[in-house]
């Protein structure tokens, strides 16, 4: 089976350029059920350069499908068997004002539109950047 991956490195994927904020926003809680948004953020808060893009994306997806850590495996071969929506879809860097950045060993880190560290990356040239998509066409 081939494998897809949503990993970067070396990356700074930006804010998207119709982001409604002007800095790094915590995603708010819609009733008792957490959004992919709010896991994400959970994740990356307190955890910069942990883990990789595929291991957030997929960790997600698992808990919030409800699968047993015994399967994990398995269906993480399962789920990266066809392509996934990286980082540039994700409303942590559409709507909530949060770069991703991706080091030299591809884990990710989140940065605040207002950060220092988002405008140095912005402004570093060995620093490949991508833009996160709009949410409007």
């Amino acid at each position: 089976m081939k494998e897809h991956s949503t990993n970067y490195k070396n990356t700074l994927i930006e804010i998207a350029p119709d982001c409604p904020i002007e800095s790094g926003e915590v995603p708010p809680m819609r009733g008792s059920k957490k959004s992919v948004a709010n896991y994400q953020y959970e994740m990356l808060l307190n955890r910069p350069y942990e883990y990789t893009s595929d291991e957030v994306l997929y960790s997600v997806y698992a808990t919030r499908k409800g699968i047993e850590a015994l399967e994990w495996k398995e269906e993480k071969d399962k789920f990266f068997s066809k392509g996934q929506p990286c980082f540039r879809a994700s409303p942590l860097t559409k709507r909530y004002g949060w770069s991703i950045h991706s080091n030299d060993s591809g884990k990710v880190a989140m940065f605040g539109a207002d950060s220092a560290d988002y405008q140095r990356l912005l402004k570093d040239d060995s620093v490949k950047k991508v833009k996160a998509m709009k949410s409007k066409r």
